[in-house]
């Protein structure tokens, strides 16, 4: 049993005055076959605490669940930890940004209109109270007083930057308490003086974050706290990437000299990322400053430990810094070998709606009641990731006719009598297109790309908002399929099983190991790449549209052909020895080959 508190200048362990040499990862955007060895990569680096957000919407998808299998094991990580020799930092929110979806936020507390975000609000504050007890349950028996690794809890998260209710803050605080936790409790904010004041109070430890300017952002820190150890809890030596732009590198140089100054002013530093991961499956955010931006899949951030494990030049750079002011161990990772490149024919198994409606019905939606023209958004349907197809039969006639379109949350690709017309992008503020005629079967297939984890527009509805318009005239008769993208990979296995191949999406009835045409999308498709052994691999996304993928029913996540990313990680414990199934749900056309590469490619850079 140890103790750790705040002395007048540093943090005490054991009343011994200690500096944190901390690195952040996200226990979810790691494979659990891959927690220990990115914990030990950080600590061969020089680290010996780490430091970890707590994501509530996976933990909670539903509001009477709290889920903690797999990925979700935090009890498993934080050992993890211990066993590695290393402290533990907790930071679970309730709100965390993280470029994660809706902040970490569950959808389905967001979506209720009478929950204020974010503030002393009793339906919000029940919800907290309820998720922030059960996730200390599984935190306080691993505190350092107890014989655990976990030394600090962190409160809320940059509350500065979104709110000043000091009172959710106190209330956040009791609660924490309440439940038993006994270590010092820290807040974080970027070093402005408005933001310190706001993003915190009595009974939480101020921190900062930064990546530059280290000395005169302490000082500012200092002069809001003047006692206390001084501690930036996000160093950012890195940055994350959107859809459509380009992939954020950072100086190795400039950023060791930022963490030198850090450590030679005598801070406590917590590398934020140490190592990204990956957002897998539909878990990655967005960002909407006037546009909208979805996140990559890959967070590899630029960190010293990229997204497959491997050091990079920040790491070497680090630990170079880090030996200047504590031991670091002698070993050192070992050299990562290339990953297997393989080819195999990637053939169209089934329709993704058809895919769909075997795993669930179309729902009708009476008129009666409703705005007329106005479908329900996924909100409407609890459908709190992923897609929603929506569906209504045009009266009109034969001349081409303009589809209207409030707004779009996120992507709508429209199909009319089966047949894809066009696609409507949220970020190109999209909101009509021109059907060839005004008659038939119009299918909306709606996906929701991430939903906004910084900012005003946190916790938006998803899918069709407002009126959709045929001509000026609102459409009515709605119904809506919602896609259960945890089941398609299983409908997927069971028709190829039975050697179906959807020849009118690009396959042919006897391929044999040749691909046959390109996919035609909205379409799922499989392949099957072999291996000795399991290994890391990085899939090969260029020749596809847009789309997501799993092996061997893992999701990895989302590819598109805007980039950056041009590969999807596959962490070595998804895959086995023999034959790994790849599916993949192509929304627009791809070439009917899967390829994997001996290296990542994240895409281009400013430089």
């Amino acid at each position: 049993m140890s103790t750790f508190t705040i002395g007048e200048h540093d943090f005490l362990e054991d009343g011994r005055p200690v500096r944190l040499l901390a690195g952040a990862l996200h226990f979810t955007r790691i494979h659990p076959g891959h927690w220990r060895d990115r914990v030990r990569t950080a600590r061969l680096m020089g680290l010996d605490t780490i430091e970890t957000y707590v994501m509530w919407n996976e933990h909670a998808p539903t509001p009477d669940r709290f889920d903690t299998d797999g990925r979700l094991d935090l009890v498993a990580f934080l050992r993890v930890v211990q066993e590695e020799g290393m402290r533990a930092i907790v930071r679970p929110g309730p709100y965390v940004c993280a470029e994660f979806d809706n902040g970490g936020l569950p959808a389905w507390l967001t979506a209720d209109p009478e929950v204020g975000l974010r503030r002393l609000e009793p339906r919000y504050m029940a919800a907290v109270e309820r998720y922030l007890r059960q996730v200390y349950a599984l935190v306080a028996p691993l505190q350092v007083d107890r014989g655990g690794p976990v030394v600090l809890v962190q409160v809320e998260n940059e509350y500065g930057a979104y709110g000043d209710d000091h009172d959710y803050l106190r209330a956040l605080v009791r609660i924490t308490r309440d439940a038993g936790i006994t270590v010092p409790l820290t807040s974080i904010d970027q070093p402005e003086p408005q933001m310190l004041r706001d993003g915190s109070v009595e009974g939480l430890h101020r921190t900062g974050s930064f990546g530059s300017r280290a000395v005169e952002r302490l000082a500012t820190l200092r002069e809001a706290q003047p006692t206390g150890p001084l501690m930036c809890a996000e160093f950012w030596c890195g940055w994350f990437d959107h859809w459509g732009a380009h992939h954020h590198t950072t100086d190795a140089a400039a950023s060791a000299a930022e963490l030198d100054a850090l450590l030679a002013a005598g801070a406590s530093v917590n590398v934020y990322m140490v190592h990204g991961g990956t957002s897998f499956g539909l878990t990655s955010g967005a960002n909407d400053k006037g546009v909208y931006q979805p996140t990559l899949t890959s967070y590899d951030y630029d960190a010293p430990i990229d997204e497959a494990g491997r050091p990079t030049e920040k790491f070497w750079r680090f630990r170079e810094v880090i030996a200047r002011y504590a031991p670091v161990p002698d070993e050192v990772p070992a050299p990562a070998p290339p990953a297997p490149a393989l080819t195999a024919p990637l053939r169209p198994v089934v329709g993704l709606l058809d895919a769909a409606g075997r795993l669930a019905a179309w729902t009708t939606h009476p008129d009666e009641g409703r705005t007329p023209g106005v479908p329900p958004t996924h909100d409407d349907l609890q459908q709190w990731r992923g897609f929603v197809a929506y569906r209504a039969t045009l009266g009109g006639g034969d001349a081409p006719a303009v589809l209207s379109l409030t707004e779009v949350r996120d992507r709508a690709q429209v199909l009319l009598d089966g047949a894809p017309v066009g696609v409507l992008h949220r970020d190109h503020h999209d909101t009509a297109l021109v059907l060839p005629h005004g008659r038939g079967e119009l299918v909306v297939l709606v996906e929701d790309q991430g939903r906004v984890n910084y900012g005003p527009r946190l916790g938006e509805p998803k899918g069709l908002v407002g009126p959709v318009l045929l001509d000026g005239v609102p459409v009515t008769g709605w119904s809506t399929l919602a896609v259960d993208h945890d089941g398609l990979v299983g409908v997927v296995e069971s028709l190829a099983a039975a050697g179906a191949v959807d020849t009118a999406r690009g396959g042919t009835a006897d391929d044999g190991d040749s691909p046959g045409r390109p996919l035609a999308g909205p379409v799922l498709a499989r392949a099957e790449l072999r291996l000795d052994g399991p290994a890391d691999l990085f899939l090969d996304t260029r020749g596809w549209g847009k789309g997501l993928a799993w092996v061997n029913g893992f999701a990895l996540g989302r590819y598109w052909s805007r980039g950056p990313q041009r590969t999807l990680y596959v962490p070595g414990p998804a895959t086995r020895a023999g034959t790994n199934a790849l599916v993949v749900l192509e929304l627009g056309a791809a070439a009917p080959v899967a390829r994997t590469l001996p290296a990542p490619d994240l895409g281009h850079t400013e430089q």
